[in-house]
C-alpha cells in the first residue's frame, strides 16, 4: 500500500486548512466541488474494498495479466465515475469527510494486511478500462486513483483563488 500512503498523505496536505465553505464550493456548475471529489474517493475506496472481499470470500479464479494502473493519473483521458461513486450535492465539513476517508482506508488496509496473497493474485474482478484486474492490483490502483483526484483538487484551488 506503498502508493496508497503517498496518495493520501498528499490528499490530506491538500486539504488542510480549507474552510467547510471552500470545501462546498464548486468553481462552475459542472465541476465538482473539493467536498464531492472526497466524497468520490471515499465511495470509490470503499466500494473496491467490499468488492474485494467479495471476491475473496466467493469469487472465481481468473488470469489477468497486469495492467498499467499507474496511468490512472493521467488527467487527460475522462473517465466517468461508476453509479456507486457519484458524489452526492450534501453539504459536508472537512472533519466530517476525513472521518469517512479515514474509515474506508483502514478497510482497506486491513484487507490488504490479512488477506492470502495467492488468492490476491488469482482472484479479481473487471475494471471499466483495463478489463479483468486481479485483486491484487486493484488495492494499489485505489492509491492511483487518489494520486488523480489530487490534481483535480489542485486544480480547483486554482479555479476558486485558494490555492
Amino acid at each position: 500500500m506503498e502508493v496508497n500512503e503517498k496518495a493520501r498523505k498528499q490528499l490530506m496536505e491538500e486539504i488542510d486548512g480549507i474552510s467547510d465553505e471552500n470545501l462546498n464550493k464548486k468553481s462552475a456548475e459542472n465541476k465538482w466541488s473539493i467536498k464531492q471529489i472526497l466524497e468520490h474517493l471515499y465511495l470509490m475506496e470503499e466500494g473496491i474494498a467490499n468488492n474485494i472481499q467479495g471476491q475473496l470470500d466467493n469469487g472465481e479464479m481468473i488470469n489477468a495479466e497486469d495492467h498499467p494502473i499507474d496511468q490512472t493519473i493521467n488527467r487527460q483521458r475522462k473517465v466517468e465515475a461508476p453509479e456507486f461513486a457519484r458524489p452526492t450535492e450534501d453539504f459536508a465539513t472537512v472533519e466530517e469527510m476525513k472521518e469517512k476517508l479515514a474509515t474506508s482506508h483502514r478497510n482497506l488496509q486491513t484487507l490488504a494486511d490479512t488477506s492470502d496473497e495467492k488468492l490476491l493474485s488469482e482472484r479479481g474482478f473487471p475494471h471499466p478500462f483495463f478489463n479483468d484486474m486481479s485483486l491484487k492490483q486493484w488495492i494499489p490502483f485505489v492509491g492511483y486513483h487518489e494520486l488523480r483526484h489530487v490534481q483535480q483538487i489542485r486544480e480547483v484551488k486554482i479555479q476558486l483563488g485558494i490555492a
